[in-house]
């Protein structure tokens, strides 16, 4: 029990599902609740599918290909800022991304399991063990799915005014999670640098 709280919190905090709502708002405003439906099944399994590949084959794969975490990071964080420089810059943003993607990339990933779930995961293994560090991205994932779930009813709530608004602030917050992504990968990489590594 202890162990899966231990990797449960910070699997909790990394996913963010209620911090993905917004952009998921933004990403789907205009679309049918049965496409937003097709969506969030899409993003939560392309989720699992990266989070638990990662798992088994990440380091494995980083070592073959010479890639780093940070490398990731840096790579992860210029998708999300073209993305959301799209949606600034574009006063239609709903041909921004087309609908039978945009629950793989960047919903699924890297928004739910980008490289801040992906470094959790593989550190939580080496600490806690398979076992926990699964059954608490599996949950994590179930929360996610609840929440995209329900975003038909806060867009309600919200109205049209309120879901423009809302879309142009997600992608602000996604301009500003994707510098930080950048950054934190930048920082590593000097850091590593410095060090000689």
């Amino acid at each position: 029990m202890k162990a899966f709280f231990l990797t449960f919190i910070p699997l909790f905090v990394a996913v963010d599902a209620l911090g993905v709502l917004p952009l998921f708002i933004s990403f789907t405003d205009g679309l049918n609740k049965r496409q937003r439906s097709r969506i969030v099944i899409q993003s939560i399994i392309t989720a699992f599918i990266i989070g638990i590949s990662f798992l088994l084959l990440g380091k494995w794969i980083f070592r073959l290909l010479g890639v780093l975490v940070s490398d990731f990071k840096i790579a992860g964080g210029l998708v999300l800022l073209a993305i959301s420089l799209s949606d600034i810059l574009r006063r239609e943003k709903t041909s921004r991304i087309p609908s039978d993607t945009v629950g793989a990339v960047p919903i699924g990933t890297p928004l739910i399991t980008g490289p801040a779930v992906l470094t959790t995961m593989i550190i939580l293994v080496d600490t806690q063990g398979v076992a926990p560090t699964v059954l608490s991205f599996v949950i994590n994932l179930v929360i996610a799915w609840f929440v995209f779930a329900f975003a038909d009813s806060i867009t309600r709530v919200l109205g049209k005014a309120g879901s423009k608004a809302v879309s142009k602030i997600a992608s602000l917050l996604l301009a500003a999670i994707a510098v930080m992504m950048m950054r934190s990968g930048i920082i590593e990489t000097v850091s590593m640098a410095a060090k000689g590594q």
